[in-house]
């Protein structure tokens, strides 16, 4: 700016700027009308059925790395609520009356059909498997390493595999 002032350029630029009148444009009139809540309400739920709920759902492909940090907290939170009502019961257990001491649990489980131990052993077994190797792979990538797209990836389908492989060894035990 004060270059412009030195050199007296200062009127020339203002004359060269463009009027204001060359941005007018010519009003138009919109006739708007008061309508109640409830009548706003309606028209709003109404524009919320024509829109998609979710579109990243619609519009990317499924990938693994998304897919397994879903399962990751899904599992986790499964693994934790599980946990948590198990002790609260074993603790509230003696309170209430309900005989769930060790030897009991052991005499039930016991009786049960093989089958239905097997199943049980792979409803606990998954999660946890699953939960502990995409863990580590977590905590893997805390060091930085496994960081590109190939490598992440990769390393996702090796947690799948590793585990199926290690249900299956906590199932068998």
């Amino acid at each position: 700016m004060l270059a412009v002032r030195a050199i007296g350029l200062r009127p020339a630029l203002r004359a060269s700027r463009p009027s204001a009148a060359l941005f007018r444009t010519a009003k138009r009139q919109i006739k708007t009308e008061t309508i109640s809540q409830a009548e706003a309400r309606l028209i709003l739920d109404r524009q919320r059925l024509h829109r998609p709920s979710s579109p990243h759902f619609t519009i990317y492909e499924p990938q693994v790395t998304w897919l397994l940090s879903i399962a990751h907290r899904v599992t986790g939170s499964a693994l934790s609520v599980g946990l948590y009502a198990f002790f609260l019961s074993y603790l509230a257990a003696p309170v209430v009356g309900i005989p769930l001491d060790s030897a009991h649990i052991v005499e039930f489980v016991h009786g049960l059909p093989e089958w239905i131990k097997y199943a049980g052993k792979t409803v606990i077994a998954a999660p946890f498997a699953f939960h502990s190797l995409n863990g580590v792979r977590h905590l893997v990538w805390d060091t930085t390493k496994l960081l590109n797209n190939n490598a992440v990836r990769t390393s996702g389908y090796a947690v799948l595999a590793g585990a199926i492989a290690g249900t299956a060894a906590l199932v068998v035990m």
